[in-house]
C-alpha cells in the first residue's frame, strides 16, 4: 500500500512529525517499509508567465522568451521545448537555481549566459528535467490559475513524503488512506475526517437491468445510470498528483476517478459504457467454453469456477478482478453504467492468479472489501464524475442496489485475563473498552468479558487471539517490556541411540557434498519421471504453473540444481537435501503434525557429478560412479552394516541402481540416472544419487562391549567358481550363517570380496570370486587344524547352496 503523507493528514492529522508517524505505523502492525521524497531535491524554481516568444536569431531550433517570474522585471529565456507559447505557465529554474542531479550525481546549477550569442537568464523546466516524471515531450504546463512567482515545490506539493507500507494478509482493512487514517485516529485520538459527499441529484429513473443469478459469489451489486458526460474532461491535477504518489498512472478522468476512490475508500468499482451493454446484466459463474477479451489485452477462457457480469450476448466482466474490453469507456464515451459490489473474497481468491496476472481490485476483494457502503462509495464516485465530467446535459440515475447474500457478523467475545496472560502485561477492563471505543468496534460487557460485533469492513476479525492483537497493537509493541519466559526449564538428554540431523548434516558436508533447500512443491513431470507418480498430490492454488504438485521423492529437484550448476560452467557438483516427501496414506489420521490421507516423512537424497574429487595432481582424473555413492552411503550409517539388493527405480538405470536395507528393511535407493532422464534433461554425465528415509538414518546402535583379542590373526584367501547368476552378497550371507550356525567357524571375525574373475579357464556362464577371511580367537592362538577345519565348513556351505566349487 502506497500513498503521500498530505493525502493521509487531510484525514487525520496527528500532531506529530513525519519519521514519529512512521514509527508509530510500524508499531502498530502496519510495517511501514519505505518512505522517500515524491521529488528530488531542487531550489529556486518559480511559476512563471511566458508573455513573448520570438525565433532566435541564430537557431532554428531555439525561442527567445519573455517570462514573468514575478520579480517585477521580465526575464530573457531561451528555450527549445516545442510547446512553448504566449500565455503559457511554466516552472522557471532562476538565475542561481540547483535542478536536480544528473547521471554524475552533481547538481545541476542554472547560470546567467549566452546561447547562440543570445542571453539566457533561467531555464524553462519540463517534467523530466525536475525528475517528476519520464515525459520530455515539451515543457511541464500549468493550469492557468497557478500564481506567477510562487515556489514551485510549494505549489505542486513536492514537499511531501510517500510512504510504503507492508500489510500482512488479513489487514484488508488498511488498503485504502481511509484505513490507514482510522488506525492513525485509534493510535493517536486525532479527529478522522471521513470524505463525505451529499448524494447526487436523481435526474432520470432510468436503471439498467441487472440480476444476481449466483449469491454464493456476489452478496451485494449497486449500480446507477450517468448519461450525458465528457470523457475528454481533463483530470484535476491534485487527483493526478495523488493517483501518482499512490503508484497509479493517470489514464482518462473516468477510470482515475474510480482508481481514486479504491485508494481513497477501499472500495474497486467498474465504469461501464453504457452504449456498449446488450439488454441488462447477470451476474453468474462462468460457463465452459465461454472467453472474454480483457482490459490488459489478454482473451481468457473461463469456467464454472470463475465469476462474471455478462450481458444478454457475452461476458462483460471478470468478476472483482477486471472489466472487459468490449464495454471499456473510452475519450468518445458519453453515457456509463457505475457499478460497485460487494463479492464474497473465496469466490475472488485464485481466480487472478490463474490467468496468471493480478489486479489491485482482485488484490482487495480476495481479503475482503466493506459490503455496508457500496450505496455511500457510489455516491462519492458520482460526485466526483459529475465535478470534473459533468455538464449542462448530464442526467443521473438512482442507485440500483440488489441485496442477496451479506455475511452475517458473529460476536467474538475476549477475556480480560486471557489477554493479559498473552500479552504479558496489566490490563483492565477501562483500557480494553476504551482500545475497542477507538478502534470503532462495538461491543458489549461484563465482569472480564468484552463481546464485540465486528465492522463490516473487518474481515480479521474470527477468534478471541484476533481481538487480543488489536488489544496489543493499540496498547502498543514497545510498550510491552520485553521479559524471558517464565517457565520451568528441563534438560532433556537426547536419546543416545538417535543422532540429530544436525550431525547428519554435517557429516554429508564432510563428504564434500553442499547442502541445498528446494521448494517442496515441483513440476507434475518430475514426479512421473523420477517418482512414476500419476496421482500426485495437486496444489489447489500453485504460486506458479510449474510448481502445481507436491513432490513425492528429492530426486526431481536434485537433478534441476545440477543443471542450473551445469549452466555456469561449473562441472563438478555434489549436493544433498534434507526434506519432507508427500505421500497419499489412509490410514494417516489428524494429528498436531499430520493432515488425514497423507504421509510426510523425511527424507536425506544426495547427488554426485562429475570428477570423483577436485582435479590434482596426485590423483588420476575419474568421473564418480556407483561405487562411491555406495561407499558414502555406508560410511553415513556406521557402524549400521547395509544391505545392497539389485532393484529397478523409475529415476535409475536398471542394471545400476539398488535398494538399500538396513535391519532387514528397505530404507532407500541408490544408482545411476536412468539414461532417458539423461538424455531429456541435458547432462553430459549420469549423475548417481540416493535417497533415504531420516529415521533410519537418525537409528544407530548403541556400542557393545567385545573382547579385544590379544593373539594375533590369520588371513586365508578362497577362490571359487560360481554362476553368473549368483550375486556376491549370496555368498557372504552364506558365509555369515555359517558361522552363527556352525561352532567351529564363529573365529571368523571379518569377510571381504577382494576379487572377480571373467574369462579364460572358466566357462562363459562362469565367474570367480575371491573372498578374505580374517579368523581370531580371544582365549588362544590358533592352530592350523582349527583353521582349516572352519575354512573347509565354509566351502562346503557354499558349495552346498549355491554349487560354488574352489578354483584350481
Amino acid at each position: 500500500m502506497q500513498f503521500s503523507e498530505s493525502w493521509l493528514r487531510t484525514l487525520v492529522d496527528p500532531k506529530m512529525t513525519s519519521d514519529e508517524l512512521s514509527h508509530l505505523l510500524t508499531m502498530s502492525g502496519l510495517e511501514v517499509e519505505e518512505v522517500e521524497p515524491v521529488a528530488p531535491p531542487f531550489s529556486n524554481v518559480v511559476v512563471a508567465k511566458v508573455i513573448e516568444v520570438a525565433k532566435h536569431p541564430n537557431a532554428d531550433r531555439l525561442n527567445v522568451c519573455q517570462v514573468d517570474a514575478g520579480t517585477g522585471t521580465l526575464l530573457n529565456i531561451v528555450c527549445g521545448a516545442p510547446n512553448v507559447h504566449p500565455g503559457m505557465k511554466v516552472p522557471c529554474a532562476m538565475a542561481g537555481a540547483k535542478l536536480p542531479p544528473g547521471e554524475d550525481g552533481k547538481p545541476f546549477e542554472i547560470k546567467v549566459g549566452k546561447l547562440r550569442g543570445v542571453e539566457s537568464q533561467g531555464m524553462l523546466c519540463s517534467a523530466r528535467e525536475l525528475k517528476l516524471s519520464e515525459d520530455h515531450g515539451g515543457l511541464l504546463a500549468l493550469p492557468d490559475d497557478a500564481p506567477v512567482g510562487q515556489n514551485f515545490r510549494d505549489y505542486y506539493q513536492l514537499n511531501d513524503l510517500k510512504f510504503t507500507i507492508k500489510l500482512t494478509p488479513n489487514k484488508a482493512d488498511c488498503l485504502s488512506v481511509l484505513g490507514i487514517a482510522r488506525e492513525v485516529s485509534a493510535l493517536t485520538g486525532a479527529p478522522l475526517k471521513v470524505p463525505t459527499n451529499k448524494p447526487a441529484a436523481v435526474t432520470t429513473e432510468e436503471k439498467l437491468p441487472v440480476k444476481v443469478s449466483a449469491p454464493d459469489l456476489c452478496g451485494r451489486f449497486s449500480g446507477r445510470v450517468i448519461r450525458g458526460l465528457n470523457a475528454r474532461a481533463e483530470t484535476p491535477d491534485w487527483m493526478k498528483r495523488r493517483l501518482e504518489r499512490s503508484g497509479q498512472r493517470p489514464i482518462s478522468a473516468l477510470v482515475d476517478i474510480s482508481n481514486y476512490v479504491m485508494l481513497e475508500l477501499g472500495r474497486p468499482s467498474h465504469v461501464f459504457d453504457l452504449d456498449k451493454i446488450h439488454g441488462g446484466l447477470d451476474v453468474r459463474w462462468g460457463r465452459a467454453g465461454e472467453s472474454l477479451k480483457l482490459l490488459n489485452g489478454n482473451t481468457v477462457e473461463v469456467d464454472n469456477w470463475v465469476g462474471v457480469i455478462a450481458d444478454d450476448r457475452e461476458i462483460e466482466s471478470l468478476a472483482g478482478i477486471m472489466g472487459g474490453d468490449s464495454t471499456a469507456v473510452s475519450l468518445d464515451t458519453q453515457n456509463i453504467y457505475l457499478e460497485a459490489a460487494f463479492w464474497w473474497p473465496q469466490a475472488i481468491q485464485g481466480r487472478a492468479r490463474r490467468y496468471n496476472f493480478s489486479t489491485d481490485a482482485a488484490h482487495r476483494f480476495e481479503r475482503g472489501v466493506d459490503y455496508a457502503t457500496t450505496v455511500e462509495d457510489i455516491e462519492r464516485i458520482t460526485a466526483l464524475i459529475v465535478e470534473i465530467c459533468g455538464g449542462a446535459d448530464t442526467v443521473v440515475g438512482p442507485v440500483d442496489d440488489h441485496v442477496v447474500n451479506l455475511p452475517q457478523r458473529k460476536p467474538v467475545a475476549v477475556r480480560t485475563a486471557r489477554a493479559v496472560k498473552v500479552i504479558g502485561v496489566q490490563i483492565s477492563d477501562e483500557q480494553i473498552a476504551d482500545i475497542f471505543t477507538r478502534l470503532g468496534l462495538e461491543f458489549t460487557q461484563e465482569p472480564g468479558l468484552f463481546t464485540v460485533t465486528p465492522p463490516s469492513y473487518r474481515f480479521d476479525i474470527e477468534i478471541e487471539e484476533d481481538l487480543i492483537e488489536e488489544i496489543a497493537r493499540v496498547y502498543g509493541f514497545e510498550n510491552i517490556p520485553a521479559l524471558p519466559p517464565v517457565a520451568p526449564n528441563t534438560m532433556h538428554i537426547a536419546p543416545e541411540n538417535t543422532r540429530s540431523l544436525f550431525a547428519i548434516r554435517h557429516q554429508l558436508a564432510d563428504f564434500d557434498y553442499q547442502e541445498v533447500v528446494n521448494f517442496s512443491f515441483v513440476e507434475e513431470a518430475w514426479e512421473t519421471d523420477f517418482a512414476a507418480n500419476a496421482n500426485p498430490i495437486r496444489l489447489l492454488n500453485p504460486i506458479a504453473s510449474q510448481m502445481s504438485v507436491m513432490r513425492s521423492s528429492l530426486i526431481g529437484s536434485l537433478v534441476a540444481n545440477v543443471r542450473y550448476n551445469l549452466n555456469r560452467k561449473i562441472n563438478r557438483v555434489r549436493l544433498f537435501e534434507v526434506g519432507a516427501v508427500y505421500l497419499r496414506d489412509p490410514a494417516v489420521m489428524d494429528g498436531p503434525l499430520s493432515v488425514a490421507g497423507y504421509d510426510q516423512p523425511k527424507r536425506v537424497a544426495a547427488i554426485a557429478y562429475g570428477p570423483v574429487a577436485e582435479e590434482q595432481w596426485g590423483l588420476p582424473t575419474r568421473n564418480v560412479d556407483y561405487f562411491d555413492i555406495k561407499a558414502d552411503l555406508e560410511a553415513l550409517f556406521a557402524p549400521k552394516p547395509l544391505r545392497f539388493v539389485k532393484a529397478e527405480h523409475a529415476a535409475l538405470h536398471p542394471g545400476r541402481s539398488a535398494q538399500i536395507l538396513a535391519d532387514g528393511r528397505v530404507v532407500g535407493f541408490v544408482g545411476e540416472l536412468h539414461p532417458r532422464w539423461q538424455q531429456k534433461y541435458d547432462l553430459p554425465l549420469a549423475p548417481v544419487v540416493f535417497e533415504v528415509d531420516v529415521l533410519a538414518l537418525q537409528s544407530r546402535d548403541i556400542p557393545e562391549y567385545r573382547e579385544i583379542s590379544k593373539f594375533p590373526a590369520v588371513t586365508r584367501d578362497i577362490a571359487v567358481v560360481v554362476k553368473q547368476s549368483v550375486q556376491a552378497q549370496d555368498l557372504i550371507d552364506t558365509f555369515i550363517g555359517e558361522r552363527q550356525a556352525n561352532p567351529a567357524c564363529a573365529i571368523m571375525q571379518a569377510i571381504v570380496l577382494f576379487d572377480e574373475y571373467r574369462g579364460k579357464g572358466l566357462e562363459n556362464d562362469e565367474k570367480s570370486l575371491a573372498f578374505r577371511f580374517t579368523l581370531q580367537d580371544t582365549q588362544t592362538t590358533l592352530q592350523d587344524d582349527k583353521v582349516d577345519a572352519a575354512m573347509a565348513a565354509f566351502i562346503a556351505s557354499v558349495d552346498k547352496k549355491h554349487g560354488a566349487k574352489l578354483r584350481a
